[in-house]
Parts: structure tokens; sequence; C-alpha cells
């Protein structure tokens, strides 16, 4: 008799059958998901590195466009003026977004969550919406002062570096939130004030984190077009300055991926495939430095 009853303790009952049944079907397709997902970017990679390989050379990196329907060009304007563009925005967003995630972790006021809400609003926003707002703020003004500088590498900055600062600034909070309480604990026992406790001990334990979080950021920008439209407008010339229209690497792909001209689609695919090789180098170098930092 007690035997019958343990084995009937034993049983798994019909209820929960049906719950591991039901856990191995979705988790079934999750994993079928994430399958699609990984196809559908391996297909694109490759069509990306199958059509742009063809027209990757060195005169690539070291020539400008020449006019449609010419044979040859490259895409040096448009590599220099991304990098001019990136280093313009970072230096607006960075600092903005790293000192509103501190600010938002360390004071509790209606003013830092309507901060937080708005941020998080700002995040789900449309790139070209931000590409209008520095269009209003800064080409617009411009235009009235100099027609002739109306558009400007600086004006593409100034979009692609508010476009940083809802990532940088909820990453930033985020990661600042993982470090330990006891490390501030400790710091704030040992004489130091808040602000200095969150230079030299919070930021420095959470620099990792906020690298990853600049990454991503960085990442998000680097092919953004539709703000460039508005601002940054390109430029067949080669051009350093921040007060006049400058390329980029986007706008490459844009206009010669729209052409009526196969060796323009081939070189629309070359600068998506620079775009890949800039944001691969960008993430091996800060897990190089987050790693030196790490074993210190």
């Amino acid at each position: 008799m007690t035997l019958e009853r343990n084995s009937t303790l034993l049983r798994p009952s019909a209820r929960s059958r049906f719950r591991r049944s039901l856990s191995a079907l979705m988790a079934g397709l999750a994993a079928a998901a994430a399958l699609i997902a990984v196809i559908a970017l391996i297909l694109v990679l490759i069509y990306i590195l199958v059509g742009g390989m063809s027209a990757m050379s060195l005169s690539v990196f070291t020539e400008g466009p020449v006019p449609m329907g010419n044979p040859g060009g490259g895409l040096r304007n448009g590599i220099i003026g991304t990098l001019i563009l990136m280093a313009v925005a970072s230096i607006i967003g960075l600092p903005i977004g790293i000192l509103g995630g501190v600010y938002q972790l360390e004071t509790n006021t209606t003013f830092s969550r309507t901060l937080r809400f708005f941020t998080d609003v700002m995040n789900s926003i449309p790139s070209i919406v931000m590409g209008l707002f520095a269009y209003l703020i800064v080409v617009l003004p411009a235009a009235e002062i100099s027609p002739g500088h109306a558009f400007s590498a600086f004006a593409g900055g100034v979009a692609l570096g508010f476009l940083m600062i809802p990532t940088v600034m909820r990453t930033t909070e985020e990661i600042l939130r993982l470090v330990p309480v006891t490390l501030r604990d400790a710091s704030l026992a040992l004489g130091a004030s808040q602000w200095r406790t969150t230079l030299s001990v919070i930021l420095p334990a959470a620099r990792g984190g906020i690298v990853t979080g600049i990454l991503l950021a960085l990442a998000r920008i680097a092919g953004e077009t539709a703000p460039l439209l508005f601002t940054a407008f390109g430029n067949l010339n080669f051009n350093m300055r921040l007060d006049h229209p400058i390329d980029a690497l986007p706008l490459n792909i844009y206009n010669y991926a729209t052409s009526p001209y196969d060796n323009l689609h081939h070189l629309a695919l070359a600068a998506a495939i620079i775009l890949l090789i800039i944001i691969l180098v960008l993430s091996l170098a800060s897990r190089y430095a987050t790693r030196g930092h790490s074993a210190e």
C-alpha cells in the first residue's frame, strides 16, 4: 500500500506534463526565431561582401567621387567625413550623456524622474526628426548669417550628437546602478565628498559598461543618413572644415544605391563594408582597453 502511494506521488501529473511540453515548445520557437535572425544577418553580410569586395581597391580609399556615369572614383571624402562627424558628435553627446546619467543616478527628484522619462522618449524618436531639429536650430540661423555656409559638418555633428545623448545617458545610469553600494559607502566613510566619490570611485568602476554604451551610441549614429540630408548635405569636394558641407559614408550609400549605374551600386556596398569595419575596429579597441583596465 505504501509503495503504491509513493509511486503515485512520483508519477508526473497531467498539469506537469503540459507545462513541460509548453516549455519545450516555447524554447523551440525561441531557438527557431534566433536561427532565422542569424540566417537573415548572414545573408545580408554575404550580399554586402560579395557585391562590395569587387569594388574594394586602394583607389576606394584614396580617390574622391567622380561625376555619375564616369568609371572610377572612390570613397575618400565619405570616409574622412564620417570620422569627422563621429568626432564632433562625440564631443557634443558624450559629456552631456555621461553627466546626465550621473545626475539621474545621484538625485531622486521630480525633475530627474521627468528627465528619465523624456530620455526614454528620445530613444525612440526617429532620426529624421532629430535631423529636422538640427536643421531648425543650426542650419536656418546659419543661412541668415551666411547663406553659402548653411549646411555644414558642424550641423551634422550636432544632429548625431543629440542622437547619442539618450543612449549614453540611460546606459550610464543603468551601469552605475550595478556598482556595489559598498564601494560608495566605503568612500563616504573615509571622508570623501559625494562628487569625489562619484568621480574617483563609481565612474572608474563602471568604465567598461560606460564604454559599451558609448559604442552602442556610435554604432547607432555611424549609419544614420536622414539627419545628414538636413544638415551635412554632402560634398563632392574634399573638405575638413566644420563650417562647410561634408560628405559621409551613409550619404554615399544613399546616393549611389539609388543611382542607375552598376559601378556606383558596388561602391555603395563597398561603403557599407567600410562602415562595418569602422564599428568592428571601435569594438575591438574598447574591449582591449576594458580588459587592460580590469587586469590592473
